[in-house]
C-alpha cells in the first residue's frame, strides 16, 4: 500500500537566502554586544552623568532670587544662563539689569565701579546680539546712566556715559514708544541732566502705560526727589515695594526719604516721628535680609546715620559695629565709625577706626580700630581707602585729630602734615576743606614753635 502524502501540511524546504540573513544578524548583535561592554556605545534609555540645564531654567531661578532680594545668587544664576546660552540678548539683558540694582548695596568706591562695569559689560552684550530691540537698549541706558556717576568714574568719564545714555533711551523709544521701562529710563537720565519738567512727563506717560512695573514706581519716586516732595516720593517707593517687598534697597530708599523729612522738619514731636519712621524702614530691610539669610551692612549703616543725626552716637555707634560683623575688612565702615566717634567727642577712639580706613590696619589693629573684638567679631587684614570725594571726609577728619591730640610730649604731626599734604594736593580749589586743613596745620606749626 503506498503512503499517503499530507495534504495539508507540506515539509519546508531549506532557504540559502534566509540562512544568509539570519547570519548576518547574529554576527551584528554580537558585535553591539561588545561595543556596549566595552564602553563604545552607550545604552539605550541610560541616564547622562550631569544633566544639562538650559538657560530658561537658570533664568528663572535668576528672576526668583531677584524677586527673593537675593541679589547676588540672581547674578550667579543669570551668569549661568549666560554661559548655557551666550547668545540669548534677553538673558545678558537681565543680568545686566541687576547687576546694575545690586551695585546700591555695595560700600566702597571700588566695589561700585567694578559692579556697574560688569553691568556694562553684559548689556554691551546684549546690544552686539540684538541690536534693534528696545528693551535691550532700554537697560543700556540705565546701565549707562547708574554709570556717570563723577565720583566714580570722574567728571569727564561721567558726562561721557550721560551723553550715551541719553542716546540709548532715545534709540529705545523710537523702537517702540509704548516701551513703560524705555520711557521711564529716560526719565531717570533727564533727572540727571536736570530737565525735571521733561522727566516728570515722561515718567508720567510710563504709568500710563504699565504701572505695574517695579522699576517704573522707582524712577517716578526719584523724579519726586528731585522736586524735594519727599511724601510723594515715598508713596512710590510703598508702590514699588507692594510689586516687589523683598529689595531691600527700596526699604533704605523710602527710609531716607523719611530722614530727610525729619532733618527739615521744624516740630519736634513730627521730627521724632520721622526719625521713627525712617528706623522703621530700615529695620524692616535688615529683618528682611536676617530672615533671607544675607549678610549686608548697609541696613545697620542707614541705621547708625539716622541715630547720628539725631545725636545719639553710643547706639550709632554700635550699629556701625554691627556691619563690621558682618563686614570686617571693609575700610569704608571703618571710617564711618571713626566719624560717629569723632562726632560723640570720642577723639581717641576715632584715631584707630580712621587709620584702618586711609592706611589700613593689621588683623590685631581692626580690633582696636572697631573699638575693641566682641564675641561676635573676627579680627581682619584691612586695605585702606584711596583718597576721593567719599573718602576725604575720613582723610582730614584724621589730619585734624592727630594735630588737634598733638603734644609736645606726644606729638602725631608728622602723619597729620602727611595726610593734609595728600588732602590739600586733590583739593586745593575746595575752600571748606582747604579751611580744616589749614587749620590742622597752624596747629602743628605752633608745636614746632614751642
Amino acid at each position: 500500500m503506498k503512503q499517503q502524502h499530507n495534504i495539508f501540511f507540506r515539509k519546508p524546504a531549506t532557504n540559502p537566502y534566509r540562512i544568509f540573513f539570519l547570519l548576518i544578524l547574529i554576527l551584528g548583535g554580537i558585535w553591539l554586544i561588545r561595543q556596549v561592554d566595552q564602553g563604545k556605545i552607550n545604552r539605550p534609555f541610560t541616564p547622562t552623568p550631569t544633566p544639562t540645564r538650559v538657560a530658561y531654567s537658570y533664568a528663572l531661578e535668576g528672576d526668583a532670587q531677584f524677586e527673593a532680594g537675593k541679589l547676588d545668587a540672581a547674578i550667579t544664576a543669570y551668569q549661568e544662563a549666560t554661559r548655557v546660552d551666550p547668545n540669548n540678548a534677553e538673558v545678558w539683558a537681565k543680568l545686566a539689569r541687576i547687576q546694575t540694582y545690586s551695585s546700591v548695596l555695595l560700600t566702597t568706591d571700588e566695589q561700585q565701579r567694578d559692579r556697574l562695569q560688569e553691568a556694562l559689560d553684559s548689556i554691551n552684550k546684549a546690544v552686539e546680539l540684538a541690536p534693534d530691540d528696545s528693551t535691550v537698549h532700554a537697560i543700556r541706558a540705565f546701565v549707562l546712566d547708574w554709570n556717570a556717576n563723577a565720583t566714580l568714574f570722574g567728571e569727564k568719564e561721567a558726562a561721557a556715559y550721560l551723553l550715551e545714555a541719553e542716546q540709548e533711551a532715545v534709540r529705545a523709544i523710537q523702537l517702540d514708544n509704548q516701551n513703560a521701562l524705555a520711557l521711564a529710563f529716560y526719565a531717570e537720565i533727564l533727572v540727571d541732566e536736570q530737565k525735571w519738567n521733561q522727566a516728570e512727563q515722561y515718567v508720567l506717560q510710563a504709568l500710563e502705560i504699565d504701572d505695574q512695573l517695579m522699576d517704573v514706581h522707582r524712577v517716578y519716586a526719584y523724579v519726586l526727589e528731585s522736586f524735594a516732595q519727599y511724601n510723594q516720593a515715598i508713596q512710590e517707593y510703598d508702590k514699588a515695594l507692594e510689586i516687589s517687598p523683598n529689595l531691600t534697597f527700596l526699604y533704605l530708599r523710602a527710609g531716607a526719604n523719611y530722614r530727610r523729612l525729619a532733618f527739615s522738619s521744624p516740630n519736634d514731636e513730627n521730627r521724632k516721628q520721622l526719625y521713627e519712621s525712617s528706623l522703621e524702614y530700615f529695620a524692616k530691610a535688615a529683618r528682611l535680609n536676617k530672615k533671607l539669610g544675607i549678610q549686608d551692612p548697609v541696613p545697620y549703616l542707614s541705621i547708625s546715620k539716622t541715630y547720628s543725626q539725631e545725636g545719639e552716637y553710643f547706639i550709632a555707634a554700635r550699629n556701625v559695629q554691627k556691619a563690621l560683623e558682618i563686614d570686617p575688612a571693609n575700610a569704608d565702615i571703618y571710617g564711618q565709625l571713626g566719624i560717629v566717634f569723632f562726632k560723640s567727642r570720642n577723639y581717641e577712639g576715632s584715631i584707630p577706626a580712621l587709620k584702618c580706613a586711609i592706611r589700613g590696619c593689621t588683623a590685631e589693629e581692626s580690633c582696636e580700630g572697631r573699638g575693641g573684638c566682641g564675641p561676635n567679631d573676627v579680627p581682619a587684614e584691612v586695605t585702606g581707602l584711596e583718597l576721593s570725594p567719599n573718602t576725604v571726609v575720613y582723610y582730614y577728619t584724621y589730619g585734624s585729630v592727630l594735630a588737634a591730640l598733638s603734644r609736645p610730649q606726644e606729638n602725631y604731626c608728622d602723619e597729620a602734615m602727611d595726610v593734609m599734604a595728600e588732602v590739600k594736593a586733590m583739593f586745593s580749589g575746595d575752600r571748606d576743606i582747604m579751611g580744616i586743613v589749614q587749620a590742622g596745620e597752624a596747629i602743628c606749626r605752633s608745636l614746632e614753635e614751642e
